[in-house]
């Protein structure tokens, strides 16, 4: 489609997880376009269970994927956009950054790892011409990690626990290229006064959240451990993360 509307379009299959890969879709997109003007990180996976049950392979690939990729992505975009005088960078974290929810407990530290990320970047590189934010949505429909949610429970999460669209999403992402804010929660209904009282009194947040979200995600993790032979196995095997994919893009072009 991009290509039909006379839009140049790089395709580099990128396991987010490998550093030589993210170094050679860097030296593709420089070769391809020159610039490297928008960097958005978008690849993640989620590990919804009880910590102590999540098989150690599965935490790793889950840090590898959502934070170290991201982290890896940007340390070598960085320079680029130094030497060209600036630009964008995209850090798809999460509502779990802000309020954690029970069963969630690798996938939110991850997420929360990305948000801290992109406000100290914000910081570091004030005055340079690049700008970070970190864009938070809460459980998105239209594909990705909720739909495989859905599709195992066989309904939605509780309404209460908000959610959003690929389509609000991407357009919140427009939005931050376009006016650079520190963050964007995108989620509905608006959760921004639960998060202002949270973060305020922390025990109503953890009361809150836990009337709301454990016993969902407790079925959730509790199907998933009666349908996983590895459930509670501890193992030292390297992690693997196959095309997972990574979202760079250069000329402010997704």
């Amino acid at each position: 489609e991009l290509r039909k509307s006379g839009v140049r379009v790089l395709t580099v299959p990128t396991d987010v997880s490998r550093l030589a890969d993210l170094e050679r879709l860097v030296a593709a997109s420089v070769a391809e376009f020159k610039t490297i003007d928008v960097l958005v990180n978008n690849a993640g996976i989620e590990a919804f269970q009880q910590f102590h049950e999540i098989p150690v392979e599965k935490i790793e690939a889950t840090i590898q994927t959502n934070t170290m990729g991201s982290i890896l992505l940007t340390r070598l975009v960085i320079p680029v956009m130094l030497q060209q005088g600036g630009g964008r960078i995209i850090n798809m974290a999460s509502t779990a950054a802000i309020q954690a929810p029970p069963y969630g407990a690798t996938y939110a530290a991850t997420k929360s790892s990305l948000l801290q990320f992109s406000m100290a970047l914000r910081l570091e590189y004030a005055g340079s011409g690049i700008t970070a934010t970190a864009i938070c949505p809460g459980f998105t429909d239209d594909g990705g990690i909720y739909e495989m949610i859905k599709h195992e429970m066989g309904r939605r999460v509780p309404w209460m626990l908000g959610g959003t669209t690929a389509e609000r999403v991407a357009k919140k992402v427009i939005k931050a290229l376009r006016s650079d804010p520190p963050r964007i929660i995108v989620e509905r209904p608006a959760l921004r006064v639960f998060f202002a009282l949270a973060f305020i009194f922390p025990r109503f947040g953890e009361w809150m959240t836990h009337k709301v979200a454990t016993r969902f995600f407790r079925k959730l993790a509790t199907k998933r451990c009666s349908v996983l032979s590895s459930c509670g196995s501890i193992t030292t095997k390297p992690s693997r993360v196959q095309d997972n994919g990574s979202s760079s893009s250069s000329g402010a072009c997704h």
